[in-house]
């Protein structure tokens, strides 16, 4: 998957969240309704996430230094994890919060304003279906033959999960607080307004859980693919590798991929048939899979143990 077509999503979305921030605060300012307020938080909270995962790209882009000999592409991974820290606390927690106090000191909307909540939510239902259209289309180009589920679980680049998973909540939060909104309106009670709150800050803290757990996973070091280990074992074995001793793969970024095996070399082979026979298995690797930018290949001379002599 292209970082290009990632960015694209993120932009996607950043300005969307941008504008329907906005709205928001408009119309919780005009309504004083708690689901406006935690929708607004909502909203700036994922705007602020948007910029994390740009910056984050940016940074991962640095050339490796002696104190990061292999460079900072996990840096990706790094702002991935701190835009799940805001999600649940600057969105979840505050939700929470919010429809607490709610509860505390409910209210109605005001006859004369009803109208603008309703109209501000239904217009950003719409951006935020334009920018969920927008990160399903860079995600079916990327995915292959995954679903989506499939494709958020083992994505090695957090961008486009990270993306669709807030513009899932967005629109299923838009939803909740057109909800709580619109019966507040009908009753008059301004407990339906908490429970609409109430459900976004549930929502939010269990979206930002998956996004934690799953770029924990990729903090800590995943291996490559089952396709791509599959194809580097493929490679590996050539002109002077009879086989793989065992072989060990870990992503040092989503696009770029470290491969360590002891491949099985012949005894009678001199050094510097070896080391052509290295070198080509390394090429071999790369062609065959082009993000193994980092290769190490021990040589060693590998005879299967004799089974024992029976009695």
């Amino acid at each position: 998957m292209s970082h290009e077509g990632s960015n694209k999503a993120i932009i996607a979305a950043l300005v969307a969240n941008v504008c329907i921030a906005v709205l928001k605060f408009l119309a919780y300012f005009l309504t004083l309704s708690s689901s406006m307020l935690a929708e607004g938080i909502h909203s700036l909270a994922d705007s602020g996430n948007q910029l994390l995962l740009l910056v984050g790209g940016k940074k991962a882009k640095r050339q490796a230094s002696p104190e990061h000999p292999f460079g900072y592409g996990r840096e990706r991974y790094v702002y991935a994890f701190i835009v799940s820290i805001v999600l649940f606390s600057v969105g979840g927690l505050f939700a929470l919060y919010e429809a607490y106090q709610k509860v505390q000191h409910p209210h109605g909307i005001e006859p004369q304003w009803a109208w603008v909540p309703v109209a501000v939510l239904l217009g950003a239902i719409a951006l935020e279906s334009r920018s969920f259209y927008v990160a399903l289309q860079e995600s079916n180009a990327a995915r292959g033959k995954r679903n989506l589920i499939q494709f958020i679980r083992t994505s090695k680049a957090p961008e486009l999960p990270v993306v669709l998973l807030e513009d899932a909540a967005a629109l299923v939060g838009l939803v909740f607080a057109l909800f709580g909104v619109s019966m507040t309106i009908v009753t008059g009670n301004g407990l339906w307004d908490a429970a609409g709150t109430a459900l976004i800050g549930l929502l939010l803290v269990c979206v930002a859980v998956i996004l934690a757990l799953e770029t924990k996973s990729l903090l800590l070091g995943e291996s490559a693919t089952v396709e791509d280990v599959r194809a580097v074992e493929a490679a590996l074995v050539g002109p002077g590798v009879s086989s793989i001793i065992h072989l060990k793969t870990l992503h040092l970024g989503p696009e770029e991929l470290l491969v360590a095996a002891k491949i099985a070399v012949s005894e009678c082979e001199t050094g510097a048939q070896i080391a052509a026979a290295i070198n080509a298995a390394e090429l071999r690797v790369r062609a065959a899979v082009p993000i193994a930018t980092v290769i190490y290949l021990e040589p060693d001379i590998y005879a299967e143990q004799a089974p024992a002599p029976k009695p």
